[in-house]
């Protein structure tokens, strides 16, 4: 269940820092914050349904959201996990359109809902702010299509090694010497960014423990061998 909590003032808010809101004038900020509300929210909620009308956008205070859209079998397709300080919504907003994707709390949440009219009044009256929503939108377009072109050209191992890569580097806690991912996903989690079915993901992980690439720690994977996701992922190890 949803519940809305004491306002903080985007002043004041930690994962500022990460966000687009991070260079704001004073002024600019206080009308986004005067007119935000922070709202609590539990595992598994949805945060907005595909084919919605958008009435703002949302600003992510902690906690991991999963933006994602339903194939017509049934089958969740991921397109990113969304963390602190990351906006959701304003590309269906600013396009004049509904939704064309969901979203659901992977971890618990605590997220701000910043109205249209506060939102839009801020970005056409601030060249610098629009300037970087604009430069921001562009790069999701351009992962949106590496994302494409990796569905048609690697293979399912190689997109299974580059997302524990991906979300070793975005929820890694480092050990002495391998790599905690801090973020618990389900095997349907996983196979829906990979893009494949659970079933294969459920093998593969099983070969890659084998293999003594990663391990399991309760329902976390731990990376043991980085150097070797990075060549099976057909990247370059570092």
């Amino acid at each position: 269940m949803s519940s809305t909590v004491h306002n903080l003032p985007c002043e004041l808010c930690a994962s500022r820092k990460h966000s687009l809101l991070a260079d704001l004038s004073e002024t600019h900020i206080c009308t986004i914050s005067t007119n935000k509300n922070l709202i609590s929210h539990r595992k598994g909620q949805i945060l907005y349904y595909e084919g919605t009308k958008p009435l703002g956008i949302f600003c992510i205070n902690s906690g991991v959201v999963k933006v994602y859209k339903t194939a017509s079998n049934g089958k969740d397709q991921i397109i990113h996990l969304a963390k602190s300080g990351d906006f959701l919504g304003y590309s269906a907003l600013l396009g004049e359109e509904n939704y064309t994707n969901s979203a659901m709390i992977v971890e618990d949440a605590k997220i701000c809902f910043i109205p249209r009219e506060s939102f839009l009044n801020t970005l056409f009256s601030n060249t610098p702010f629009f300037k970087r929503v604009t430069k921001q939108l562009s790069h999701e377009l351009n992962i949106m299509e590496e994302k494409l072109t990796d569905a048609t050209q690697k293979s399912i191992r190689e997109r299974l090694a580059y997302t524990l890569l991906f979300l070793a580097s975005s929820y890694g806690v480092e050990g002495d010497d391998s790599q905690k991912i801090d973020l618990v996903l389900s095997r349907e989690e996983i196979a829906g960014i990979v893009g494949t079915a659970t079933e294969s993901v459920i093998r593969l992980l099983s070969e890659f423990k084998k293999d003594n690439l990663i391990e399991f720690e309760g329902k976390k994977i731990i990376i043991k061998d980085k150097r070797a996701l990075a060549r099976l992922s057909d990247f370059y190890a570092s």
